[in-house]
């Protein structure tokens, strides 16, 4: 029997309290937008809501009966019990797949995952953050749109972009792409997902084949067009090909599920079906043959960028793998954290969301007209806006989510807690944040691959996120880890606070918002970042300067 997954509507409690019931729903909503439902799969192949579906129902159980005075423990996925704290506690505190380093390897996660001891919370899924493909697109579009102005005079219309990718993260390309101005293709292994892409509007075009999906593109730049195309192939194929033509796109990158070499890429000499059925008892043969395909895959992404193309990876550990298979010359391509989203991290600048929780995108609204008024010059958030009001459609609870910064991410959040209070708003709203966010992630091949300081891999700054937003009053904190083909490669903190009217709701904004973003500034000052630096002292956060 089918699970059916839907997002719960109005103002009636299930719980003793709206910050329990804000966590159930959005417990739901990510199962609701999920790639997997029925897996507990939120995106990323392996990325879970919940280890099990006996820890699911636990889960909501313990949210339903827990008092404001509690907090509930989660240990990947798992609940493991409630604790008597006090209410400005967080009322969920959790710990997803974190691995001794000498154990964090992709086998061994495998294997304790099998014996259901582990699951892999992903960055937003696992702690319930995620909100569809609107945060990836957002992002997407800000990666675009910073290579448009360093390389391209601030305009895509008439350039080619190549990617492949279209699951729970990489199916924000397409839309992204266009909503730059682009013509932009992308490959995809899997009809289903170019199908699920097709019907919610985020791809225009699917293409029978490799000519038919060229001769789209290539009309659509020579008119300026904005237009994307899906392609069903194998991008280590495809992309070679497109090489061996001698066309050369103008921006290329990869956001296929390339971080897991068993139950995400899917390798050439494979077809779907076939890597399915190897990944229960064969992970050896697979990984080889996955390692091997994005060898091919890589190489002419290389390839294209000595062509003169901007090819970036888009924080899928592709290039690691491909280094492993010999390709020396992998990490010539720059991962976009560092290309090209630094400096604004460098101020705490990143990707900020809220969800009505009322399921009333009419909040939504108002909020939107909110951040119009007061942010009028900050053109990042007033573009956005206007452009996602107009080009993207809302995945389970109405949400939106914006590149805002330190001080602008607490006085937003103030001021939606206030119309919630007066009735502005139909219902609470959750605030919450990628974890690729300045202080909350350490990522050695993504977030902090060669920080001016050489600490990349230095993870004590997502565990003091954790720790600050504990003592700060955020009503959900996380700390995760990587698995799969993650493994051994990140950790990450995630926070969610509720803004449900109330004058303690004010103060756990105040407290753990401002000292999210304070952090954020400080890691970035700490590595030596000037613009950082700058930050910290015009804006007083409290940096101790010991250099």
């Amino acid at each position: 029997m089918t699970k059916k997954f839907d997002v719960t509507s109005g103002t009636e409690l299930r719980c003793k309290g709206w910050r329990q019931e804000a966590l159930l729903r959005l417990l739901e909503n990510v199962l609701a937008v999920g790639e997997d439902p029925e897996n507990l799969v939120v995106y990323a192949a392996l990325g879970k809501a919940a280890r099990d579906w006996a820890s699911h129902d636990g889960i909501v159980h313990a949210l339903k009966t827990m008092e404001e005075d509690e907090s509930l423990i989660v240990q990947s996925g798992k609940p493991v019990g409630i604790m008597k704290t006090h209410k400005n506690a967080p009322l969920c505190i959790m710990a997803n797949c974190n691995i001794i380093g000498q154990w964090a390897k992709a086998e061994n996660f495998y294997e304790w995952e099998k014996e259901n001891l582990i699951c892999w919370g992903g960055l937003t899924a696992g702690d319930w953050q995620y909100i569809g493909s609107q945060g990836v697109i957002q992002g997407t579009y800000e990666i675009f749109s910073r290579i448009a102005e360093r390389n391209f005079n601030g305009d895509l219309h008439g350039r080619f972009i190549l990617t492949a990718g279209l699951g729970g993260m990489g199916g924000a390309q397409p839309l992204a792409g266009t909503m730059a101005n682009a013509a932009i293709l992308a490959i995809e292994i899997d009809p289903v997902r170019i199908a699920k892409r097709m019907e919610i509007g985020f791809l225009q075009h699917q293409a029978e084949s490799l000519d038919e999906a060229l001769e789209m593109i290539q009309s659509a730049v020579a008119k300026k067009e904005a237009i994307s195309v899906g392609l069903c192939a194998n991008a280590a194929e495809v992309y070679p090909e497109i090489l061996r033509r001698g066309i050369i796109p103008d921006i290329v990158t990869d956001q296929t599920s390339a971080h897991d070499l068993v139950y995400g890429y899917v390798p050439h000499t494979r077809t779907l079906d076939e890597a399915r059925s190897l990944r229960e008892d064969h992970k050896d043969i697979l990984m080889h043959e996955s390692r091997e395909s994005i060898v091919e895959h890589v190489k002419a992404m290389v390839a294209f960028q000595k062509q003169g193309a901007v090819v970036f990876d888009n924080g899928n550990l592709i290039r690691t793998h491909a280094k492993e298979g010999g390709v020396e010359d992998a990490f010539d391509i720059p991962v976009f954290t560092e290309a090209f989203l630094r400096p604004l991290f460098c101020r705490a600048i990143g990707p900020y969301r809220w969800i009505a929780l009322s399921n009333d995108p009419n909040d939504i609204a108002v909020i939107d007209e909110f951040l119009l008024e007061r942010f009028p010059d900050n053109k990042i958030v007033t573009n956005w806006v206007k452009l996602a009001r107009e080009h993207v459609p809302f995945e389970g609870l109405p949400a939106r989510i914006a590149w805002l910064g330190h001080g602008e991410r607490t006085e937003l959040a103030l001021a939606v807690n206030e119309m919630v209070k007066t009735g502005k708003l139909s219902g609470p709203i959750a605030f919450t944040r990628d974890h690729l966010d300045a202080g909350a992630m350490a990522h050695p091949n993504i977030m902090t691959e060669n920080l001016k300081d050489g600490s990349d891999a230095i993870a004590d700054w997502p565990l003091l996120n954790a720790m600050i937003s504990c003592s700060s009053m955020a009503d959900l904190v996380a700390i995760h880890s990587g698995g799969g083909g993650y493994a051994g490669y990140m950790t990450s903190a995630g926070i969610t606070v509720v803004a449900d009217g109330t004058d303690d709701a004010a103060q756990r904004i105040q407290h753990s918002i401002t000292n999210d973003t304070s952090l954020g500034v400080m890691r970035y000052a700490d590595a030596g970042y000037d613009d950082a630096q700058d930050e910290a002292r015009s804006k007083k956060i409290g940096w101790i300067e010991t250099q």
